[in-house]
């Protein structure tokens, strides 16, 4: 798992738009990313029309936000077009960026063992470094509690 200080791997990822995005596309600006299990399920619809809701102060604070699952840019568009969602969501269909941001684990539900996306977050700095983590994310309220986090961490 990564940690505070650890450089931020990069990444190169279609969005629901189908437009690939990358970290070192943020390059120089400060950059939330946060990782979610799957699209429409509650937990995940309640964390992503936050994000929604304050994607302006995240803009005029100058900070990038993005939510990466596993599914498809199809699903993503499905998603984002039933709940009217703004915050930019990255397909990674093959997990790697999961992989390389450690978020993946084992989940255990009626005796079935399978692996998931752990609820995380991350807060990258300008210069590509990790700040902030959180693993095992509640959704409800996350998005005002980051932004003024990462305010906090841009004006000391």
């Amino acid at each position: 798992m990564l940690q505070v200080g650890d450089k931020a791997p990069d990444f190169s990822l279609p969005s629901a738009d189908m437009q690939m995005r990358s970290l070192s596309d943020c390059a120089g600006q400060w950059f939330l990313l946060y990782f979610y299990p799957k699209d429409d399920t509650p937990g995940c619809t309640i964390q992503a029309t936050d994000f929604t809701d304050m994607l302006d102060g995240y803009t005029r604070a100058g900070i990038h936000v993005a939510g990466v699952s596993a599914d498809s840019c199809y699903d993503h568009q499905a998603f984002r077009d039933k709940y009217g969602l703004t915050v930019s969501l990255l397909a990674d269909i093959d997990k790697e960026m999961c992989n390389a941001y450690g978020v993946m684990h084992e989940k255990e539900k009626d005796g079935v063992k399978k692996e998931g996306i752990l609820r995380s977050t991350f807060v990258i700095d300008p210069e590509g470094i990790i700040r902030y983590v959180e693993y095992g994310v509640a959704p409800k309220g996350h998005a005002a509690k980051m932004l003024e986090l990462i305010k906090d961490m841009m004006s000391a």
